[in-house]
């Protein structure tokens, strides 16, 4: 791995640091950032078509649908400074979809809707985990019967993040009951506004409306919105979940705040212990590697390699260290850091809080710390399953 940048991507880090900076800060200048608000919402959808105005939001896809040709380094580089502002990237159409549909979707497909994704036209979710199938997703249930030219989905997906705004899903179902579990499941895109599709919130800890409950009864798929051959969803989903793994959105977005965890601290002599200044210099380090893991699937996509245990190894580490960085925090900040924002004597804005509270989960979601762990063993050091 090459551990520089080159002067044209420093200039570009500057560049994307400096937009960030100016029209992010004043979106949200008079509101709060990435609340689960319709307004909210409306500024990050006006700050993505921005960024693809600018040809950032899919800066590493070829230029015929879209993109800019730059290598994966340039991406992760603009990723990485729109984590640092706390501006909205990439939505699950880039990182997942998009991605997915040029190395497994057929031409009509990629025609139809990459150059939607491109424009930030279509805002995407996904339908993988089910009430029994999260860890374990290939005993997932969903089912997808042949009908004519069309496909008949029944079933439940859970978790389904923005499911409530989205336009579009793409989907695992099972249309084999009879294979194998991880044969008999395809992969579909299927459009949200399908009679049939019903979503239920799902509120989470933060009191934020983010996740759902997505049901499907009797929805009609065309035929054409398959992915790939039938009964060989999964293989296609792997790589999608690797696409999902390999972010530094997760590392550089935590990096915030420990900058304002540190900057808390220097400001009051009672908390400059050794004990605080060795963890956080301790904090600061593992930050500085899970940023390098990150950087090293993006070197690897530029070198046209395929990541696989490297993308699990990143993700692992950057949702654990968040949880340490949490746990440190809320306990080194006392009872004023377990306020919630707007609270009377809450510190930091009341966001350490809600940052403790979002980072339980992020040891499952994306496939939990053990999956990745059996991933790196089997896949990565090359040893026996059982």
């Amino acid at each position: 791995m090459d551990f520089h940048f080159r002067p044209e991507q420093e200039a570009f880090r500057t560049e994307v640091r400096d937009f960030a900076a100016h029209e992010w800060s004043s979106l949200v200048s008079s509101g709060d950032g990435h609340g689960a608000d319709d307004a909210d919402w409306e500024r990050q959808r006006e700050f993505r078509k921005s960024l693809s105005q600018k040809g950032w939001l899919t800066r590493a896809w070829p230029s015929q649908w879209g993109g800019q040709d730059a290598d994966q380094v340039d991406q992760a580089i603009y990723r990485e400074e729109m984590a640092l502002a706390g501006a909205p990237d990439a939505d699950q159409g880039v990182d997942r979809v998009g991605p997915s549909l040029m190395l497994f979707g057929n031409d009509e497909q990629k025609q139809r809707f990459l150059p939607k994704i491109s424009r930030a036209e279509i805002f995407w979710c996904q339908g993988f985990s089910e009430p029994g199938s999260g860890s374990d997703l290939a005993s997932l249930q969903t089912r997808a019967v042949l009908d004519g030219d069309s496909y008949v989905v029944n079933g439940q997906k859970i978790w389904t993040s923005n499911a409530h705004r989205a336009d579009w899903i793409f989907l695992l179902a099972r249309t084999d009951p009879d294979a194998p579990k991880h044969r008999g499941i395809s992969f579909f895109l299927i459009d949200m506004r399908s009679p049939g599709i019903s979503v239920q919130p799902l509120i989470n800890m933060t009191g934020r409306h983010g996740f759902n409950q997505v049901f499907f009864d009797n929805v009609r798929v065309p035929r054409q919105n398959l992915v790939g051959e039938e009964n060989r969803g999964w293989y296609i989903a792997a790589t999608t979940l690797d696409f999902e793994r390999s972010g530094i959105n997760r590392i550089a977005g935590a990096v915030r705040v420990l900058d304002s965890l540190i900057g808390y601290v220097r400001d009051r002599p009672s908390l400059k212990r050794d004990t605080v200044r060795n963890v956080l210099a301790e904090l600061k380090i593992e930050f500085d590697l899970g940023r390098m893991l990150a950087y090293r699937v993006a070197w690897m996509q530029s070198k046209k390699l395929i990541p696989n245990y490297e993308a699990s190894m990143s993700k692992l580490f950057g949702s654990e260290v968040q949880q340490r960085l949490a746990n440190f925090a809320i306990n080194t900040l006392g009872l004023h850091g377990q306020l919630a924002p707007g609270s009377a004597g809450s510190v930091l804005d009341g966001r350490l809080e809600q940052y403790y509270l979002s980072t339980v989960s992020m040891t499952i979601a994306a496939g939990t710390s053990e999956v990745q762990r059996n991933i790196i063993a089997t896949r990565g050091l090359g040893l026996p399953r059982g």
